[in-house]
């Protein structure tokens, strides 16, 4: 647990980004690779297996926020960026606070490649194995968010 706390916690944060919710999902991420323990084939590295339920167990958090936000007219991604702006454990500065508000523009999937690419320089065949996503596809998601990203940049 040691090992992997700050990273796994990280990575948790990019996606759900509230400090709150992000040492939940840490928790139930331990709580699960705990359980499942026994049942590990150690077919992947043990990183790479707790980083793909830290990442499924980040976005069925969202999901869950989503479906409970039914009577709101803002996307999920809306509600993070506001959550963002008031978070009083982020520490970025105005151009962070931006580029943060560009990657939740972005669709799920591109966001988390994004994330892991840009700021945790993961190799893509490393995602390759915690997405289950061949690595082509990562290059190609990579690229698009960082188009986008860069439009909404320049236009905002």
């Amino acid at each position: 647990m040691a090992k992997y706390q700050k990273s796994l916690y990280w990575h948790i944060r990019k996606i759900v980004i509230d400090h709150d919710d992000s040492d939940d999902v840490l928790q139930n991420t331990f709580i699960k690779v705990w359980k499942g323990l026994e049942n590990f084939r150690e077919e992947s590295q043990l990183y790479t297996w707790m980083y793909r339920i830290a990442t499924n167990e980040a976005l069925t958090l969202l999901r869950q926020k989503q479906k409970a936000q039914t009577s709101s007219i803002h996307p999920i991604e809306y509600q993070l960026s506001k959550s963002l702006e008031s978070d009083n454990y982020f520490k970025g500065d105005e151009i962070q606070l931006k580029l943060q508000q560009a990657i939740l523009t972005l669709p799920e999937k591109q966001r988390i490649v994004f994330n892991m690419r840009y700021y945790d320089e993961t190799p893509y065949e490393k995602m390759s194995e915690i997405l289950e996503t061949s690595v082509g596809a990562l290059k190609a998601s990579y690229h698009i968010a960082a188009k986008k990203i860069e439009e909404f940049l320049v236009n905002s």
